[in-house]
């Protein structure tokens, strides 16, 4: 298959675009390399992919020195005309959408670049599949989109009405724009919820490695709602493999599917949603333990209330997954945070 996968120098999208060139697909990687957080980590990711940041330019195509059969271009899912382009020349078989404005706490700060890129991108991601026969557009939803939602474990078959962030607003959006373009124009749409994903190559703006960094530095480590949330950690191995299973299994319309008794989802189109998370919620203070475990040190907590926009809990109902995808995350925390701290000291060069 020949495959797009954009946000491409991201931490998922790079470990994807690997998975997929493993397996011998075609594979265009697009990202902007955007300076959300720091772009020396983003340069590596794409080293690692076989990527040169020296032969790097605007809307040029760059052939990875690692695949043979996998190419990259920095551009901007916001611009019409180059994505428009894009599109009409390259011939895609699959869309794997995985760029995005990434960040809860930061859609509070700065709104208009989530528009611009989760709501604006998000369109010309749909109407490039829209004009282009795309086979299967899979995407990046958010288990944020559980917003105020008590019931757990979080189930596709839940409502999404109460979001606590415009990013999770603009991940409910996209699970909705996908769903309208299904109906009229039958593009078959998977909508992914990830669950609070983590390991090597991870963001630096997520908590394992701002708690990772803090210890290994000697520096206090910021503990919100003082220690008592939940998360439904991830690690990045499983989400790759259930990103790339899922792109092999093309959705089909629901004939079960329920007008007076609607199923969000699914529907009868050919719509998709489906929750990848480790199903086992951690403690927070858990989770820094084993942190400080695998880091040889005792972390310096400083307690704090509850962060605007977060959430006491997330936990992963993975039952359709593993029903119509007979897959489910197993890698265990433990194993999970040390293959993370592991890595990061030796990206970072800390000797302990």
């Amino acid at each position: 298959m020949k495959i797009l996968v954009t946000g491409a120098a991201g931490f998922i999208g790079c470990s994807v675009v690997q998975a997929l060139s493993r397996k011998g697909n075609e594979v265009v990687g697009l990202d902007n390399i955007n300076d959300y957080y720091d772009t020396t980590l983003k340069y590596a990711r794409l080293e690692n992919c076989g990527i040169k940041k020296d032969s790097i330019a605007w809307y040029k195509f760059i052939q990875s020195e690692k695949y043979p059969h996998y190419r990259f271009i920095r551009m901007h899912i916001e611009d019409k005309q180059a994505m428009q382009m894009l599109f009409a020349n390259e011939n895609f078989d699959v869309v794997c959408h995985l760029a995005a404005q990434a960040g809860v706490r930061y859609s509070i700060e700065n709104p208009e670049a989530y528009i611009h890129s989760n709501i604006e991108g998000f369109l010309h991601i749909i109407e490039g599949c829209r004009n282009n026969a795309i086979k299967h557009l899979v995407y990046a939803s958010s288990s944020s989109v559980y917003g105020l939602n008590g019931n757990v474990p979080f189930s596709e078959k839940a409502g999404i009405a109460h979001p606590t962030s415009l990013y999770a607003a603009t991940k409910k959006a996209n699970e909705l724009m996908a769903h309208v373009y299904s109906h009229l124009y039958s593009i078959p749409s998977t909508g992914l919820r990830f669950f609070t994903v983590y390991g090597p190559w991870g963001r630096p703006d997520m908590s394992p490695f701002l708690f990772t960094d803090a210890i290994l530095s000697g520096r206090p480590i910021k503990v919100f709602n003082n220690g008592n949330m939940l998360r439904d950690f991830t690690y990045i191995d499983d989400i790759t493999e259930g990103v790339v299973r899922i792109i092999e299994h093309i959705p089909a319309p629901d004939p079960s599917w329920d007008a007076t008794r609607p199923d969000p989802s699914s529907s009868n189109c050919a719509y998709r949603i489906y929750n990848i998370g480790h199903s086992e919620p951690v403690p927070l203070m858990d989770f820094i333990e084993a942190i400080e475990k695998n880091c040889g040190k005792k972390a310096e907590k400083k307690f704090l209330p509850m962060q605007a926009g977060d959430v006491f809990q997330t936990h992963a109902d993975t039952t359709a997954l593993q029903e119509e995808i007979h897959f489910k995350p197993s890698t265990s925390l433990n194993d999970g945070i040390r293959e993370y701290v592991n890595w990061f000291k030796k990206f970072y060069n800390i000797n302990e």
